[in-house]
């Protein structure tokens, strides 16, 4: 398992292509009423698409990626990809960024700068996900994914003992490693709270009146991407992986609803890092790949199997899509040493609110 280093770079032809088939996009209509109410709304899809086509700097973002230490390395059968930015003090604990569904790298590049003034950071692309994926490879859930970062760390990267960060299906798997590795675990931070959504209480109070509503509201509203997803990720991945209006499309209405932007998307994460997010997906092909995360637990156990008994923080930023209370959370993470309510943010936390949520990273691991 020896790294190689990794520098990015799409070919001409690759970006001919995807501007000949944004060109060329057949648009659906769109019923009337609210914008965004039934999907993603079909003016901001067309200027986003136009926007992608002509004005759109992919040159740009490869520099800005390429600007970080890149490696790939031979393991569990795949090349994985990760950023290794070593710390700017002394003694840097090693501290290991896992991202989520639909993320990428691409969500972390403001905050490790934050983060290599007191970390020496590790970023892997989870298998399947953009640049840790080649067609035909085996695909990896929860459990696998935290196996292989717990190799990296440890067999390539030669740490005992590391802090572990993360978000969405970063969460999962940072909250995987707590509670199988628990000997490799400094702390872990998280931004999402993986834990079962159980809706029996015997006498609830009135947060867990109010998380009921979030589950009802989750259920009914917002969770119909992670049946599809979870259920015939090979039938989606057809028309995402031929169109990129459609990728686009699929990929922009999270960031709208998961965001805490007013109004305006843009005005919660800009509109190049959404497409520099959107554009690794369309040039290595991996959306059908990204999608196995969800389709490993719908048809298997819940992927935290036990109680998370290290060290553990939660950043609470308001816009998350769901917001377990504390009395729920100690159910699964039994260690909890800090918990910060955050005034603005939401899902994509890396993205939108770098400099809180480095701080608040920052903060806890030195507190330890």
């Amino acid at each position: 398992m020896r790294p190689e280093p990794f520098h990015l770079q799409m070919s001409d032809v690759s970006r001919a292509d995807l501007r000949d088939r944004l060109a060329r996009t057949r648009w659906p209509d769109e019923p009337a009423g609210e914008a965004w109410k039934s999907g993603t709304s079909l003016a901001y899809a067309k200027e986003l698409v136009r926007y992608w086509e002509s004005d759109f700097d992919w040159k740009a973002q490869e520099e800005r990626i390429n600007g970080f230490r890149q490696y790939r390395v031979e393991i569990d059968g795949i090349a994985l990809h990760y950023i290794h930015e070593p710390g700017r003090c002394e003694n840097p604990m090693p501290l290991l960024l896992s991202h989520g569904w639909p993320g990428s790298i691409v969500e972390f590049l403001d905050v490790i700068p934050r983060l290599t003034e007191h970390f020496t950071v590790v970023v892997p692309s989870l298998p399947g996900y953009p640049l840790s994926f080649r067609p035909g490879q085996r695909r990896f859930g929860v459990a696998e994914i935290a196996d292989t970062f717990a190799k990296l760390m440890t067999d390539v990267l030669g740490y005992t003992k590391f802090g572990a960060q993360g978000g969405d299906w970063g969460a999962f798997i940072t909250s995987r490693l707590g509670a199988q590795r628990p000997e490799l675990l400094t702390g872990i931070h998280l931004n999402y709270l993986a834990v079962l959504r159980n809706t029996s209480f015997a006498s609830p109070t009135e947060e867990e009146r109010q998380w009921l509503v979030q589950l009802e509201g989750w259920v009914k509203e917002g969770s119909a991407y992670a049946t599809i997803q979870g259920t015939r990720p090979q039938t989606l991945a057809y028309g995402l992986t031929d169109s990129p209006a459609g990728l686009a499309s699929w990929i922009v209405e999270k960031f709208h609803a998961w965001t805490d932007h007013k109004g305006v998307v843009e005005s919660a994460v800009s509109r190049d890092d959404m497409l520099a997010n959107i554009s690794l997906y369309w040039f290595t092909g991996a959306i059908g790949s990204s999608f196995w995360p969800y389709y490993a637990r719908s048809q298997g156990p819940w992927p935290i199997p036990s109680t998370v008994d290290v060290p553990t923080a939660y950043t609470a930023f308001p816009k998350e899509i769901l917001r377990p209370p504390r009395s729920v959370a100690e159910k699964t993470y039994t260690n909890i040493q800090r918990w910060t309510d955050m005034d603005r943010g939401g899902h994509f936390a890396a993205l939108e609110q770098p400099e809180l949520l480095a701080d608040d990273i920052t903060a806890f691991f030195k507190g330890l």
